[in-house]
């Protein structure tokens, strides 16, 4: 992947730096880190979300129909990337809520469209499985998922066996490395 700059950084460094806490953290998935990345760190600030959502719009495979950015990490992600691409975004929430449409997926009919599930960190991919599943049982085609962070702690493997092909821009190696030399 090609070096990115940002501010004089490169960009895998300035997301480890601006979002890497220590500490115990624990995970969606119930397992406990000493380490977490904090990815409302860098979906707040503009221009690094304006980077990523650039060098995330070069990953998209071709013949995309719209975007599903997963509640909630994904969706400033997913948005920031219809915004550069022009794709249609749909909002995934974990649960439909009990009010209103009452909906699952927001922004539209997703019936036959060939989505790409946007999220920002993935740890044992879980999440992305029961919503893609959810997508799909609301008649979506998904086949890729986009992130910025692999934690690689197996998502890539358990999407696989979902017939998931899951692209991350960074994984928790290389943005290690890239910050141990800026």
């Amino acid at each position: 992947m090609a070096v990115r700059q940002y501010a004089g950084m490169d960009l895998a460094a300035r997301i480890y730096r601006t979002s890497h806490l220590t500490g115990t953290f624990t995970l969606r998935s119930g397992r406990v880190a000493t380490e977490y990345f904090d990815k409302y760190r860098f979906e707040s600030d503009p221009e690094l979300l304006r980077q990523i959502a650039e060098l995330a719009a070069a990953a998209i495979p071709p013949g995309m129909d719209g975007l599903a950015g997963l509640e909630l990490g994904g969706v400033p992600l997913a948005t920031a990337l219809s915004l550069l691409t022009g794709l249609p975004v749909y909002f995934v929430r974990k649960e439909a809520k009990k009010y209103g449409t009452e909906r699952l997926c927001e922004g539209g009919d997703i019936e036959g469209l060939r989505l790409l599930v946007i999220e920002d960190v993935v740890t044992t991919g879980g999440q992305l499985v029961l919503s893609t599943d959810d997508l799909r049982a609301a008649g979506a085609v998904v086949t890729d998922a986009l992130c910025v962070i692999d934690r690689q702690s197996g998502g890539i493997d358990l999407l696989a066996q979902s017939g998931v092909t899951l692209k991350a821009l960074f994984t928790m190696g290389e943005l290690e490395a890239a910050a141990a030399t800026s």
